[in-house]
């Protein structure tokens, strides 16, 4: 059984309220295979909400009080994103997941890269808040890309 980001399905759950369908989380879900999950939306933040991207670091660094979540409107959305990971962490073991497939570039899910907290566009290597918790806790993380 796998995890799945839950916009790669079709729900319009992203921060844009758009999805990010693909026909793999599709077959996937179908197959009894995966289960979808919006860890941001697990922390209580519904769609549509104002983008957010890790400052100061990954999502390790968020883990280790190293680095912040912040919104484009300068609020520091750290808890909610660790609250909404911790659960999908829950949802995760309880199912006995040992692997995730989670949207690349997302400040919960991204599994290579994310934005660099600068909300000008560009991308640095790293991880998510929920992929670094997942990856801490033995779940392998990929992206929709690798998969």
């Amino acid at each position: 059984m796998k995890l799945i980001s839950a916009c790669l399905i079709g729900c319009e759950c992203r921060y844009d309220q758009k999805s990010c369908r693909t026909d793999l989380g599709e077959q996937l879900l179908s197959q009894g295979k995966a289960i979808p999950v919006c860890p941001e939306q697990l922390g209580g933040l519904p769609p549509p909400r104002p983008p957010a991207e890790i400052v100061g670091g990954d999502g390790f660094d968020v883990l280790d009080g190293r680095a912040k979540i912040v919104d484009n409107q300068g609020n520091d959305v750290t808890d909610i994103f660790l609250a909404g990971a911790h659960q999908a962490l829950k949802i995760a073991q309880t199912a006995g997941v040992t692997s995730a497939i989670l949207k690349e570039n997302s400040p919960s899910c991204g599994s290579s890269f994310i934005y660099d907290g600068t909300f000008t566009g560009k991308k640095v290597q790293g991880v998510g808040l929920t992929a670094a918790l997942f990856l801490r806790n033995g779940i392998e993380v990929s992206s929709e890309r690798r998969e």
